[in-house]
């Protein structure tokens, strides 16, 4: 049986697009596009999900918290979990968000040292072989009510598909660009409509079918 875990933040989770602050929502599991894609993968694909609202690759979120760092996250995820056949990871839409100043480069940097973390000696006892997918989220669009975030996010966010793309194949790793099959909601400009998910799941779905 194999087993998976999707690691990422919101779009992982399952968040829909925001249209009123500070209220909680999320997508059911018919919707998500982690369980799709373990659905279109096969009866016999466990799935294991991990995605967290404003989770960031490596940065401590002085509004959200410090538990917000994917450092953090993606360690006790790894211990918690396993042994891992597959792990998709998708960050890097929170870390445009203007508070963080942080380029593409520091971002493909800090998902560097997240697949260090998981491919590393310290968890190959634990996930021996683990196959890994590296998911470049859609570009951020600035608008609706979370713009005030992610002023200057747009531009950075369309930088990170080409850099994490060269930063995959260098690694030997899977890498999908998720921007060529959706796009980011109109209505809050960072979160995805239920046929995002669908899409995205089809194309996670092969993608991990050809690792």
């Amino acid at each position: 049986m194999p087993i998976l875990m999707t690691f990422g933040d919101s779009n992982t989770h399952g968040t829909p697009p925001i249209t009123t602050r500070g209220v909680y929502q999320r997508y059911d599991a018919a919707t998500r596009w982690p369980t799709r894609a373990a659905s279109l993968l096969g009866p016999d694909w466990h799935l294991v999900e991990e995605g967290l609202p404003g989770r960031t690759t490596c940065f401590d979120d002085p509004m959200m918290g410090d538990h917000m760092n994917a450092t953090i996250g993606l360690r006790l995820a790894l211990n918690s979990h396993g042994p891992l056949d597959y792990m998709v990871l998708m960050l890097g839409t929170n870390d445009v968000k203007t508070r963080f100043g942080a380029s593409a480069d520091r971002i493909v940097a800090g998902i560097a040292g997240l697949v260090d973390m998981a491919l590393g000696p310290e968890m190959a006892s634990r996930h021996p072989g683990l196959k890994l997918l590296l998911i470049a989220p859609p570009p951020v669009q600035e608008l609706g009510p979370l713009t005030a975030e992610f002023i200057g996010g747009a531009a950075k966010s369309r930088a990170l598909a080409g850099l994490l793309h060269s930063y995959a194949q260098a690694r030997g790793l899977g890498f999908l660009d998720a921007g060529t099959v959706l796009q980011t909601s109109p209505v809050d400009g960072i979160h995805y409509a239920p046929e995002g998910h669908a899409a995205l799941a089809i194309a996670v779905a092969d993608a991990l079918r050809a690792l």
